[in-house]
C-alpha cells in the first residue's frame, strides 16, 4: 500500500516536504489556538455558559482535526506511512470522526445562537448537554461505518495520511457517499445559512448581532466544499483524470479548518479573549481581578 520508503506516483521530492511542512504548520497553529480556547474555558468562569459549551465542543473537535494532521505530518515528513494497514483504519476514523463533530457543532453554535439572539428563552444547558452528544456520537457512528463495511478508509494519494476512500466508483461508495453528505454537510450548511439568515433578519432593524451572521458558513464552504466537490466528482467521474497532487488540495484546505474556527468563534470573542489572557497571564488576571 503505502509502506515503502519510494517516493508516491505523481510527487516530487520538493513537493512531499511542502505538504509535509504545510500539514505540519497546520497542525501546530490550530493546536496551538484551540487549546488555548479549551483551556480558557477551564481558567474563566464567565465562560462556563451553555452556548459556550457549544464553542468548547467545536474547539475539542478541531483539536483532533489538527492532531490528525499532526500525524499526517510526521508522515510526509518521513515520506512513508509508519503505522500500518491498522493504523491507517485507526487515523481515518478519528480524522472523519473530528471533521463531521467541526462542521455539525458549527451548525449546533449556529441555531445556539440563533435561540439565543431571537428567542425570549435562554439556551438551557440540558439542551445543550443534549446537542454536543448528539454531534459526538452521530459523528463517530458515521465515521465507524466503513469500518463495517459501509465505505471504506485507504490511504490519500500522497500515501502518508489516510481518508475515505473516493476511487471507488461502486454502489457501496456512492450510496455511503451520499447518505453521509446530506446528513453532514448538507443539513449543516443548511442549518447553519437558515440560522444565521433568520438572526440578521430579526436583528436588522433594533441593531447589529454581537457576531458575524455571513462568516460562519463561508468557512463551511471554504474549508469543506472542496473536499466535497472531490467526492462528488468521484462518485460519477473516473477520479485518476485528476492529477495526485490537486486531489490532495482540498485535505490542505480542510486542515485549515481548526485555526479559522478559532479566529472567528473563540479570538472574535472578548469574554475567551479574557480567558485565554488569564491562561497566559494568571498572576496578572488575579490581581486585575481583586482590584
Amino acid at each position: 500500500m503505502a509502506e515503502s520508503r519510494s517516493l508516491p506516483t505523481g510527487f516530487g521530492e520538493l513537493e512531499v516536504l511542502a505538504v509535509g511542512t504545510v500539514l505540519m504548520v497546520e497542525a501546530l497553529s490550530g493546536l496551538s489556538l484551540n487549546s488555548l480556547t479549551i483551556l480558557s474555558f477551564c481558567k474563566n468562569p464567565e465562560l462556563r455558559t451553555p452556548i459556550h459549551l457549544l464553542v468548547l465542543s467545536l474547539a475539542l473537535a478541531d483539536s483532533g482535526i489538527s492532531l490528525n494532521a499532526l500525524i499526517a505530518a510526521t508522515s510526509s515528513l518521513l515520506r512513508h506511512w509508519p503505522y500500518g494497514s491498522d493504523g491507517c483504519q485507526a487515523h481515518g476514523f478519528q480524522g472523519f470522526t473530528t471533521a463531521l463533530a467541526s462542521i455539525c457543532s458549527s451548525a449546533a453554535i449556529a441555531w445556539g445562537r440563533y435561540h439565543h439572539y431571537c428567542t425570549r428563552s435562554r439556551l438551557a444547558w440540558n439542551t445543550a448537554v443534549s446537542l454536543v452528544l448528539f454531534v459526538w456520537l452521530s459523528s463517530a457512528f458515521w465515521a465507524a461505518l466503513p469500518l463495517l463495511g459501509w465505505g471504506h478508509y485507504d490511504y490519500e494519494p500522497l500515501g502518508t495520511c489516510c481518508t475515505l476512500d473516493y476511487s471507488r466508483r461502486d454502489r457501496n461508495f456512492t450510496s455511503f457517499l451520499f447518505t453521509m453528505a446530506f446528513f453532514n454537510f448538507v443539513l449543516p450548511l443548511f442549518i447553519t445559512l437558515t440560522s444565521y439568515q433568520l438572526m440578521e433578519q430579526k436583528l436588522g432593524k433594533t441593531g447589529h448581532p454581537q457576531v458575524n451572521t455571513t462568516l460562519p458558513a463561508r468557512t463551511l464552504m471554504l474549508c469543506w466544499g472542496p473536499y466535497a466537490l472531490l467526492y462528488l466528482y468521484a462518485a460519477v467521474m473516473d477520479v485518476a483524470s485528476i492529477s495526485p497532487k490537486l486531489q490532495m488540495v482540498p485535505a490542505l484546505i480542510a486542515k485549515m479548518a481548526p485555526t479559522i474556527n478559532a479566529v472567528n468563534y473563540a479570538l472574535g470573542s472578548e469574554m475567551v479573549q479574557r480567558g485565554i489572557w488569564q491562561c497566559l497571564s494568571p498572576q496578572r488576571s488575579e490581581r486585575d481581578h481583586a482590584q
